[in-house]
């Protein structure tokens, strides 16, 4: 099958207070967001033409910038507006949008304080994330060999592009190694998270998550956790061992793009998608197609 590149699509992308043609929508080799990861960005779903939690997201990005000290010089208010914009311009029903912030170009350095700061937001239609047979069974995760930082090493609070490159490495390995992703420990040795989902596991009718202070505390994450607790499911956030999987019935990763994905195995551990990952899964559409 033939991919269509991200480069090379119709429509329109917001760039910089304007609607540019896709093709045209492109920045110099040379920009500071390129060479030094100074760079954020958000994933945001469209579901039957609403943007679900546009807040949010746009908080999180001004917020992430904010934590790689730069400014994104729009208000969340005018980031909605943007995001709205584009989404109508582009006839998205069901789709994704991406939001990307970054220092340009006028200095090649690693000091980049007068740099100007672009934002760009495109949107395109988006698929089921995995097939409807795998949420029946549950996606296999391996082991990553790479481990999200500490805190005090990198802006870990941040949806930065340079916390990703890792994700991308034990995604690509997990993927060749016939695994669908790869469940990423921290610097102390507990459980973190999927390359780029949050990590959830049944214990005995409770929700169990790692404590998310070293790696993104997903927007989708804390919804489902709402979720959970409307529901009268008692949440604990602990720190997790690989062995303490041992103690889960059914487990399950949660993110924009995957929403709510059930786990059938991480490493040699098994799980079963049951009742409580499918009613979360059921609860959550009817949420964000409310």
């Amino acid at each position: 099958m033939k991919i269509l590149p991200f480069d090379d699509r119709d429509g329109f992308i917001w760039y910089n207070g304007q609607m540019v043609p896709w093709r045209d929508a492109k920045v110099h080799v040379l920009n500071h967001g390129l060479h030094y990861a100074s760079c954020v960005f958000e994933g945001i779903k469209v579901y039957d033409g609403k943007i679900f939690k546009l807040t949010e997201h746009s908080e999180r990005l001004r917020k992430s910038a904010e934590i790689l000290e730069f400014e994104i010089p729009y208000t969340t208010e005018q980031l909605n507006e943007f995001t709205k914009a584009i989404v109508a311009k582009q006839g998205i029903k069901d789709g994704y949008i991406r939001p990307v912030a970054w220092r340009g170009s006028e200095y090649m350095k690693i000091y980049a304080k007068g740099n100007s700061i672009h934002l760009a937001i495109a949107t395109w239609e988006w698929p089921t994330y995995f097939s409807e047979e795998l949420y029946k069974t549950g996606i296999k995760l391996c082991w990553a060999k790479w481990k999200r930082p500490a805190p005090d090493t990198a802006p870990t609070a941040a949806k930065a592009a340079g916390l990703y490159m890792i994700c991308t490495m034990s995604k690509q390995l997990a993927e060749d190694s016939g695994y669908h992703d790869a469940m990423m420990l921290d610097y102390r040795g507990y459980i973190a998270e999927a390359t780029g989902a949050n990590f959830f596991m049944i214990v005995d009718g409770e929700l169990h998550t790692p404590i998310a202070d070293c790696f993104l505390d997903g927007i989708t994450r804390r919804t489902v956790m709402d979720l959970a607790r409307s529901l009268g499911i008692k949440v604990v956030e602990r720190h997790m061992l690989p062995a303490d999987l041992a103690q889960g019935q059914e487990a399950f990763l949660t993110g924009t793009a995957a929403e709510i994905t059930p786990v059938g195995e991480v490493g040699e551990y098994k799980f079963v998608p049951g009742k409580i990952t499918n009613l979360l899964k059921d609860e959550y559409h009817k949420l964000v197609r409310a």
